[in-house]
């Protein structure tokens, strides 16, 4: 008898141990040359595992909050433990993200492959899913055609995102035509489009530091890029879900500082100084934010007062996220009302899902990654559970 594991990121390489180490026999199929790429292209800039915080508040990252029992039963300190249990050595940075101290996720990948490997699994990659096939699983393969008729198996083909790295979704029909609901693919952790003014062509590919996001129901402090798209980086990632289902957006230039404080300021400059030189001397606005401010702000006043008002609210004209493909991740996928309380897919009896198949999402900063570990880890041990009671009748 054999479990099959369709997809290796993450979450499939997680559901491949759990399902191995309960003594399944494992074919895990990859459609890329190589396993786990986009984890591979995270970790480029360094890879962020997850966060060093309490699970109650790492937790509320997560929606819908159907998604956060399996990612508490798999939270941080587990996400750890598992990566040292590779051999990789961790540090926590100041801001609690946690990294592997070579900061590569190449170095990691080889470790778990190599254990994958002593374990028996056997890993199949240039194979791709092409649909069912009666009961079965047809693949392409490089020779050709083939079919597996698994015991049990684990879907953890990704999202909709990054469609390059494997992510394509060319499995929605296929989930469909078998009556599992899913939702609409939307871009999450994506940029925003702006159509920029000339002016603002000696500031593009500088970062926007010091500033504050804001959403009527969230604020942002982290740092963000001025691409010749548009708004990239980590701040505007952390409110982008909100941005994209229609929250407006503004932009505190001076979050340390009050209106008042700021009116103070700015009423002790020299009213015969023009504007930028008053906002360099009272509030040290570097080159940055005066194009941003000049950008979304026209026409300024000339009243402190008001002006201290623009500058912690300032309005960012956008149009947009920008387009699915370009997402670090994806929302929308298999509905829970599809899945039991074990990621088994209803209308598919002995198939479970893991990952960013699923209809969840969470920030980038260790959350994306925990979660696919964490649904990978419950879709494997449910699946080797129902592995083990056919094993035994």
């Amino acid at each position: 008898m054999t479990a099959l594991v369709i997809g290796g990121g993450p979450a499939g390489m997680m559901a491949a141990e759990e399902l191995a180490r309960a003594g399944a026999r494992v074919i895990l199929a990859e459609a890329k040359p190589t396993l786990a790429r986009k984890f591979l292209m995270a970790g480029k800039s360094g890879l962020n595992l997850t966060r060093d915080e309490p699970l109650a508040q790492f937790l509320t990252a997560y929606t819908p909050d159907w998604i956060r029992p399996h990612v508490a039963g798999f939270g941080p300190e587990a996400v750890m433990a598992f990566a040292r249990s590779l051999g990789v050595d961790l540090f926590t940075g100041s801001t609690g993200r946690v990294f592997p101290v070579e900061m590569k996720a190449s170095p990691m990948l080889r470790l778990w492959a190599r254990r994958l490997a002593d374990l028996g699994v056997e890993t199949r990659t240039r194979w791709r899913w092409a649909g069912f096939d009666g009961d079965g699983f047809a693949f392409d393969t490089p020779e050709g055609a083939q079919v597996l008729s698994p015991a049990v198996t684990v879907l953890a083909l990704g999202g909709a995102s990054w469609p390059r790295l494997g992510s394509d979704a060319a499995w929605v029909p296929w989930l469909m035509a078998k009556g599992v609901t899913l939702a609409p693919f939307k871009p999450a952790n994506m940029g925003l489009r702006v159509a920029w003014s000339p002016h603002m062509a000696p500031h593009l590919g500088q970062p926007v530091k010091g500033a504050a996001l804001l959403t009527p129901d969230q604020t942002s402090r982290g740092e963000f890029v001025l691409s010749a798209r548009g708004l990239e980086g980590g701040g505007i990632y952390a409110i982008a879900a909100l941005v994209r289902d229609g929250a407006p957006l503004s932009l505190d230039l001076a979050p340390d500082l009050s209106v008042d404080d700021i009116a103070h300021r700015l009423g002790r400059t020299p009213a015969r100084d023009s504007l930028p030189n008053r906002l360099r001397k009272a509030l040290r606005l570097d080159p940055v934010k005066l194009a941003l401010l000049q950008e979304w702000g026209r026409p300024l006043p000339t009243d402190p007062l008001a002006l201290a008002r623009k500058l912690k609210a300032l309005p960012v004209r956008h149009l947009g996220p920008r387009p699915l493909s370009e997402a670090i991740s994806s929302a929308g996928g298999i509905c829970a009302t599809a899945l039991t309380g074990q990621l088994e897919l209803k209308a598919l009896p002995g198939v479970f899902a893991a990952g960013e198949m699923l209809d969840w999402e969470a920030p980038t900063g260790g959350y994306l990654l925990t979660g696919c570990l964490a649904t990978g880890r419950v879709a494997g041990q449910a699946a080797a559970r129902l592995f083990g009671a056919q094993s035994t009748d």
